[in-house]
């Protein structure tokens, strides 16, 4: 069995895990923290620049901002998604009121909107709020 890349979310290290492991509670070898988290991380942009480059696994991003109405009720959806989905993607979320420039840099020009990354590539974009199961098939597509 091979290995896969992941970014770790909450201190940017790269970790090589063995895939017979992922889903054993693979931690960073840096600071500890979980690699396949079953809830959306919130990142900032140098995080998310560095896992959409280097992660193995699909990365899907969140682009929200907290006062939008759609964006907090699709919140607790994009959660239960997460569990559902882990091990299979890894489901962020990035401010786009805190990190003004990256939704520019983006060109994220309604919010909700779930961006998929493949290896640093971006392969699906979708705006608007969406339920758990819309979202989960989503991803699955990518």
């Amino acid at each position: 069995m091979g290995a896969k890349t992941l970014t770790c979310l909450s201190c940017a290290q790269l970790n090589r895990v063995p895939e017979d492991k992922l889903m054993s509670g693979a931690k960073c070898g840096s600071c500890g923290a979980s690699l396949l988290p079953r809830q959306p991380v919130d990142v900032d942009p140098a995080v998310l620049q560095k896992a959409m480059q280097n992660d193995d696994l699909p990365l899907v991003v969140d682009f929200w901002a907290p006062w939008c109405g759609p964006c907090k009720m699709m919140g607790p959806e994009y959660a239960k998604a997460a569990k559902r989905l882990t091990g299979q993607a890894r489901l962020v979320k990035l401010d786009t009121q805190r990190h003004g420039s990256t939704g520019a840099r983006y060109r994220i020009k309604g919010i909700p909107t779930l961006v998929g990354f493949v290896r640093g590539k971006e392969k699906k974009r979708q705006s608007g709020a969406l339920r758990e199961g819309q979202i989960s098939a989503w991803v699955k597509a990518l």
